[in-house]
C-alpha cells in the first residue's frame, strides 16, 4: 500500500488505532482502584498476604508484556497489523472475563498474565501508524496515539472506582465489555496496512525478547534506544513514587492527588495531541527530542526540589512539555527500519518499556523509603525525582552527540 492509497483508509484507521489504545488503557487501570481489593478478599482478609501478592501480579503483567510484544510485533510484519491486533483485542477481553470469574488468586495470576501478553497489541498498533503515515507526519500521529492513552489514564481508574463501589468484579466485566465492541469495530472499519509483498518472513530463531532487541543494534538505533530507555525510567522516578511523595513532602489528600492527576493527565493530552506533531514537522525531530528532554529535565529537578505544594504544580509544566519528546523518538526510529521490520522494531521497544516498568517502580521505591528513613529530613523525599532529571538530562547528551542531523537510509 503507498502513502497515497493510505490516505482512504487512514480516516478510519487512524481514528479506529486511537480508540483501542485508549480503551486498552482504560481496560487496564480501570481495575487499579479495586484489585488489591479483590486480592484481599481472595487472601481471606489477610492484608499482608494480599500486599505480596499484588506485587507478583504487576510484575508477572510486566514480565509477560516483556515477552509478547517483541513476537506480537514479528507476527505482525509477517502476517499483517489486522489480524494481530484483532486477536490481540479480543484476548484482552476475554482475559478480563477470566479475571472477573477468578475463584482464586491462581486464577486472577493466570489471568493477568493473559493480559499481559495481550497487551503486546500496542506494538503492532505502532507498526500501523508507520505504515499509512508519511515520516514527516509520524510524530503528530504517535502525539494522537499518546494523548489517547492519557485519555484512558483519565477514564480507567475513575470507572474503576465508581464501578468497585457496587462490586470488586464490576470493573473486570466493563474492561470485558470495552474490549469486546472494540473489535468488534474493528472486524468492519480497520484495513490492513501491511501489503503482502511488504511481509517479512517468519523466523523462529528470532521469536524471543532478545532476539528481537537485537534489531536495535542497526546503525543509528542503540542511541536512540538508549534514549527511549533513560526517557521510560525517568517517568518512573516520578510517577512511581507520584502518591507516597506528594501525601509525604505536602500532606495531599486523595481528593488533592485526584484533582492534580485530572489536570495533569489534560494538560499531557493537550501537548501530545496538539503540540508534539507541529512542533516536531517544524523543527525537526532530533530538536524536538532535545528540547523536549532539556524540559523535562529542568521539571523534575524543579519537582524534586520543590519545597510547597504549589511549586511543585508549576514545575510539572516543563515536564508536561516534555512529552514532545516521545513522538518525536518513536518517528526518529521507524526512520532507521525497513517497511518490514517495523512491526519488530516497535516489539523491542515495548520490551524496553515492560524492563523500564519491571524494574523501575522497584528501584525508584527503594529509593525513596531510604530517603523518607534513618531520620533524613522532608527535602530529601524528592530525590528519586532529582535522579528523574538527571537520567534526562544524560538522554539529552545521548541525543545531542550521538543522534546525526540527518537520518540515515534504513
Amino acid at each position: 500500500m503507498s502513502l497515497t492509497s493510505a490516505a482512504p483508509a487512514r480516516r478510519a484507521a487512524l481514528p479506529f488505532i486511537a480508540v483501542t489504545i485508549c480503551l486498552d488503557v482504560v481496560s487496564h487501570s480501570m481495575v487499579f482502584p479495586v484489585l488489591p481489593r479483590l486480592v484481599e478478599d481472595l487472601a481471606a482478609h489477610d492484608r499482608a498476604a494480599a500486599a505480596r501478592w499484588v506485587g507478583v501480579l504487576v510484575a508477572a503483567w510486566s514480565l509477560a508484556q516483556f515477552v509478547a510484544a517483541p513476537v506480537i510485533g514479528m507476527l505482525s510484519d509477517r502476517f499483517g497489523r489486522r489480524p494481530v491486533i484483532l486477536i490481540s483485542v479480543f484476548g484482552l477481553a476475554f482475559d478480563m472475563v477470566v479475571m472477573a470469574l477468578a475463584p482464586s488468586i491462581g486464577w486472577l495470576l493466570v489471568g493477568r498474565i493473559l493480559c499481559g501478553l495481550t497487551a503486546g497489541a500496542q506494538a503492532a498498533a505502532m507498526a500501523y501508524v508507520a505504515d499509512i503515515t508519511p515520516p514527516d507526519e509520524r510524530a503528530g500521529s504517535y502525539g494522537w496515539l499518546n494523548a489517547a492513552a492519557w485519555t484512558g489514564v483519565i477514564l480507567g481508574p475513575a470507572l474503576g472506582g465508581l464501578l468497585g463501589g457496587i462490586d470488586p468484579r464490576a470493573p473486570f466485566w466493563a474492561g470485558a465489555v470495552c474490549a469486546l465492541l472494540n473489535g468488534l469495530y474493528g472486524v468492519f472499519v480497520l484495513p490492513e496496512s501491511l501489503p503482502r509483498e511488504r511481509r517479512a518472513p517468519l523466523s523462529l530463531r528470532r521469536a524471543n525478547p532478545v532476539a528481537a532487541m537485537g534489531l536495535l543494534t542497526r546503525p543509528g538505533l542503540p542511541v536512540l534506544a538508549a534514549v527511549l530507555l533513560l526517557l521510560w525510567f525517568a517517568a518512573h522516578a516520578m510517577y512511581g513514587v507520584f502518591v507516597l511523595y506528594t501525601a509525604q513532602r505536602y500532606g495531599w489528600s486523595p481528593l488533592t492527588l485526584g484533582v492534580f492527576w485530572s489536570v495533569l493527565a489534560a494538560i499531557n493530552i493537550v501537548v501530545q495531541s496538539q503540540l508534539a506533531g507541529r512542533i516536531a514537522k517544524r523543527w525537526g525531530e532530533r530538536r524536538a527530542v532535545i528540547v523536549g528532554l532539556a524540559a523535562q529535565t529542568v521539571g523534575f529537578l524543579a519537582a524534586g526540589l520543590a519545597p510547597v505544594g504549589w511549586m511543585f504544580w508549576i514545575a510539572n509544566l516543563p515536564i508536561a512539555f516534555g512529552n514532545i519528546a516521545g513522538p518525536a523518538l518513536q518517528t526518529l526510529m521507524t526512520e532507521r527500519v525497513d517497511p518490514d521490520e517495523q512491526g519488530r522494531l516497535q516489539g523491542a521497544n515495548g520490551a524496553i518499556g515492560s524492563l523500564s516498568g519491571l524494574f523501575g517502580p522497584i528501584a525508584f521505591t527503594q529509593v525513596f523509603a531510604w530517603a523518607i528513613g534513618l531520620g533524613h529530613s522532608p527535602a530529601w523525599s524528592g530525590i528519586t525525582m532529582v535522579f528523574g532529571g538527571v537520567l534526562s538530562g544524560i538522554a539529552v547528551l545521548l541525543t545531542w552527540r550521538g543522534v546525526p542531523k540527518a537520518a540515515p537510509k534504513p
